[in-house]
């Protein structure tokens, strides 16, 4: 079913975000040997673009679980 292939890309995706989000504040943190060393990355930006991709990861979450119950009633129907 194609929803589902459309909802675990956009999952693949979502999970790339954050994990790329995360990387650059874990790197920032870890090369950082002073304080305005540290300004180089938006936290606020990078845990608000945490947030949209966890946002993002449920609603692919809901839109597989909305493609399983439909082809599920599919099949109901025709048992």
């Amino acid at each position: 079913m194609q929803a589902l292939a459309i909802a675990a890309a956009g999952m693949t995706v979502a999970a790339n975000r954050l994990n790329a989000s995360a990387q650059r504040v874990a790197s920032s943190d870890a090369h950082a040997e002073t304080v305005e060393e540290l300004k180089d990355v938006d936290y606020a930006k990078e845990r608000v673009e945490q947030i949209s991709a966890q946002y993002d990861f449920k609603a692919n979450v809901k839109v597989a679980q909305t493609a399983d119950q439909m082809a599920g009633a599919l099949l109901n129907i025709k048992a």
